[in-house]
């Protein structure tokens, strides 16, 4: 009898596996075909099958009473997000989110790294033999003048560094522990090099930010030294939130310049951080309804709000809602607190990636999981975060009178 039961087990473990396996490939896949010339006429289905994979996993794997709880009530927030906008997103993210727990992320996020790094050197090889994709694109690039840059198959070279800026990321997280110093002068030359084919700034500042603030922290082993530079990762990914909200508010002083003539100083400011970004505030009014301005916001959101721009941070406020921002921002910030209490500073360094990368660019706000790593840092640690090693409550909870009780 013990032996039947052992291997109905067995199978069921392996269903799990195999099932949470599978859609974590579909999901890169997805990734892969959005980025080239491509166009995918099944994607809802395969949402819809990586959700039934996912779910899958999640009914062949023992959950704690307050580990449902949590799983039950993000899936109610997802359940209310799907009902005001037509959304599903948040509802397969907390599947996904629930599924991980027992994978070995590491492992999984080796499978993502090597599957994208391997479907875009086939995007850039078969762009290059003439099989699929443009190799360069001649156009305004809202720049004033026609410019030839390279795209290599992926359509946009904004999508091109992109990729390259979130390999490296994801590599740092690997590898970055064990790296020696060559190595991030060599990632810093891969990013160097694709910038002068594709001439995007953004993606190179981010990816030039996190290669140097990896190797502080990688190269500087004092605990203190790092846990300040750890604090300073948190403050500036609040400041890029808050700095969007702050945008969003005040994008209709440049729509006043243009229009207007207006020149306060206010004003000036804005202005001059428009073309700091690039356009991209001016872009929050270039529609009839200024879609993505604060004015567009709501509690939970509206099916209407369909626009696509950059800015990340204020795509997320502006596809789902407040409410849904506001915990997505503070759960991820109670991650960065248990990483930094992990010591997993490479996570760290991940999370601050995509915070910062988010304040211009909007590739982990999306319908694709597999664009955002952070949701697979969550995924590993979101049931230790619920309660500490030794079966005790959350320290989370505990962490300011903790931090009061060892000051005195």
């Amino acid at each position: 009898m013990e032996t039947s039961m052992e291997k109905r087990q067995e199978i069921l473990t392996k269903i799990a596996y195999y099932s949470f396996y599978i859609a974590v490939m579909i999901e890169v896949l997805m990734v892969i075909i959005d980025k080239s010339a491509l166009v995918n006429p099944v994607e809802g289905r395969l949402f819809q099958i990586t959700f039934l994979l996912f779910f899958i996993k999640v009914c062949l794997t023992r959950y704690s009473l307050k580990e449902y709880g949590a799983i039950a009530l993000f899936l109610g927030l997802g359940a209310v997000s799907y009902f005001a906008t037509g959304r599903n997103e948040i509802i397969r993210v907390v599947m996904f989110i629930a599924a991980c727990k027992d994978i070995d992320m590491k492992k999984c996020l080796k499978l993502v790294f090597y599957m994208t790094l391997s479907g875009c050197a086939l995007l850039i090889l078969l762009s290059l033999i003439g099989v699929m994709g443009t190799v360069s694109l001649t156009m305004d690039y809202g720049r004033g003048s026609e410019e030839t840059r390279y795209v290599l198959g992926m359509g946009h070279p904004n999508a091109l560094q992109c990729m390259v800026w979130a390999l490296t990321v994801l590599g740092l997280y690997l590898y970055g522990e064990k790296m020696k110093w060559y190595w991030y002068l060599f990632l810093l030359g891969v990013n160097v090099g694709f910038f002068y084919l594709t001439d995007s700034k953004t993606s190179l500042l981010v990816a030039v930010f996190v290669i140097v603030y990896a190797g502080i922290l990688v190269l500087i082993k004092n605990d203190v030294f790092r846990k300040i530079c750890s604090a300073m990762g948190i403050l500036l990914t609040v400041g890029c939130i808050g700095m969007s909200v702050v945008i969003a508010a005040n994008a209709y002083r440049i729509y006043n310049y243009v229009w207007y003539f207006e020149w306060t100083e206010p004003t000036q400011f804005f202005v001059y951080l428009d073309r700091a970004l690039t356009g991209r505030i001016h872009s929050l009014v270039g529609t009839e309804n200024w879609e993505g301005t604060i004015q567009t916001w709501s509690l939970f959101s509206k099916p209407e709000n369909t626009y696509f721009f950059d800015m990340g941070w204020i795509r997320l406020f502006y596809w789902y809602g407040i409410i849904p921002a506001v915990i997505m921002i503070l759960v991820l910030l109670w991650l960065m607190i248990y990483c930094i209490r992990k010591k997993d500073y490479m996570a760290l360094v991940m999370l601050t990636a995509f915070a910062v990368y988010s304040f211009m660019e909007a590739h982990g706000i999306s319908v694709y999981l597999a664009r955002n790593y952070t949701f697979f840092l969550l995924g590993m640690y979101w049931n230790h975060m619920l309660c500490s090693q030794n079966g005790k409550e959350c320290y989370f909870w505990k962490l300011p009178f903790e931090l009061r009780k060892n000051h005195t």
